[in-house]
C-alpha cells in the first residue's frame, strides 16, 4: 500500500486530502503537534526543529500544507513574522528530514499560493508568469525556495499554488457566509478585481494527482479554469443563498479595517489559469462557480 506523509492535515485542505487518499487505497500518516496517538501519526515541532528522521522511511510522497493562517485582521509586524516564519520553518524541517532519510522520498508536494503573482489587474497569469510584489509574493517565494532544496537529492518537488480555496469548514467562504446569510453581502471594493478560486475537493484531487504523476514538477496553479471578478463571485454566492448582494463595501473601509491584508487578499486582482493542469489533462469536477457553491452550501 502506498504511504503518503501529510503535514498540516488538520486544516480543511488536509482533511479533504486525507479522505481522498484513503479512498484511493493510500495509507496516510499525519504529522501532528502533540504526542502521537497511534501508528497513523508522527509528532513534530517546527518551532524546535523536532522530527524523527525515520518518520519518512518508506514514504512514497510527502505533502506539506503547514503554515499559520494569513486571514488575520491586521498584519502587524509580529503577525507577518509568524506567517512567514511558520512556513519557512516547517518546510525547512521537512526538507532536512527528507535529506537525512535512509531512502529519500521520491516526491514532495509543498503548498504555495497565487499570492506569488502579486496584484496584476486583468493580466492573465499562468505558471510561467514572473513573481509580483508585496508581502504575500515574498512569502510565496521564500516558501518555494525552502522546498526547492529537496531537488538535488532526487526528490521531485511540486509547488501547489493555491487560489481562494472554497470549503464548508474554513477559509474565506466561511468568513463571508454570516454577512451574506443576513442579506448584508455585496461587492468588495470596486468588485472588478479577479478572484481565482477552487473547490476544496478539486484541491484534494490535484494534490493526490501530484503525488503520483511523475511528469508534474515545479509550480502548479491550483485554481479553477474559470476565474471570476469579485462582483461575479458575490452575486453567485448571494444567489446560492437566495439573498440580495447590494451592500457594496468601499475599498477605503476595507483598508481601514484590514490595512495591507485587505489590499493583498481582498482587493488584489489575480486572474490565474491552471495551464499546467490543463496541459496534463486534469479533469476539474467543479470548474464553474455556481455548481461549486451549491455543492458546498447544501
Amino acid at each position: 500500500m502506498p504511504l503518503v506523509i501529510v503535514a498540516g492535515a488538520s486544516g480543511p485542505i488536509g482533511r479533504a486530502l486525507a479522505r481522498a487518499l484513503r479512498g484511493q487505497g493510500v495509507e496516510v500518516r499525519r504529522l501532528v503537534r502533540r504526542p502521537q496517538a497511534g501508528p497513523g501519526e508522527v509528532a513534530w515541532d517546527p518551532e524546535t526543529g523536532t522530527l524523527d528522521p525515520r518518520a519518512f522511511d518508506g514514504a512514497d510522497a510527502v505533502v506539506n500544507l503547514a503554515g499559520r493562517s494569513i486571514a488575520a485582521l491586521r498584519w502587524t509586524p509580529a503577525v507577518r513574522r509568524e506567517i512567514l516564519g511558520s512556513r519557512v520553518r516547517s518546510t525547512r524541517l521537512i526538507v532536512d528530514t527528507i535529506l537525512s532519510a535512509s531512502a529519500v522520498p521520491p516526491v514532495l508536494v509543498s503548498a504555495s499560493a497565487i499570492g506569488y503573482y502579486g496584484d496584476r489587474g486583468d493580466e492573465v497569469l499562468d505558471e510561467s508568469s514572473p513573481p509580483g510584489h508585496g508581502f504575500l509574493a515574498d512569502v510565496a517565494r521564500a516558501w518555494e525556495n525552502e522546498a526547492r532544496r529537496a531537488t538535488p537529492a532526487g526528490t521531485r518537488v511540486v509547488f501547489a499554488r493555491f487560489g481562494i480555496v472554497l470549503a464548508r469548514d474554513g477559509g474565506m467562504l466561511r468568513a463571508m457566509l454570516p454577512f451574506f446569510r443576513a442579506g448584508l453581502g455585496g461587492p468588495l471594493g470596486s468588485g472588478r478585481q479577479w478572484w481565482s478560486w477552487i473547490h476544496v475537493g478539486d484541491v484534494a484531487a490535484i494534490l493526490a494527482a501530484a503525488t503520483r504523476d511523475a511528469s508534474l514538477a515545479g509550480p502548479v496553479n491550483a485554481v479553477s479554469p474559470e476565474p471570476v471578478t469579485n462582483r461575479e463571485f458575490t452575486r453567485a454566492l448571494a444567489a446560492a443563498l437566495r439573498r440580495p448582494a447590494v451592500f457594496r463595501v468601499p475599498a477605503c473601509a476595507l483598508r481601514l479595517a484590514g490595512g495591507a491584508m485587505a489590499d493583498e487578499m481582498i482587493l488584489a486582482s489575480q486572474r490565474v489559469t491552471p495551464a499546467r493542469l490543463e496541459a496534463h489533462g486534469f479533469q476539474f469536477r467543479w470548474s464553474e462557480l455556481e455548481p461549486a457553491l451549491r455543492d458546498l452550501l447544501t
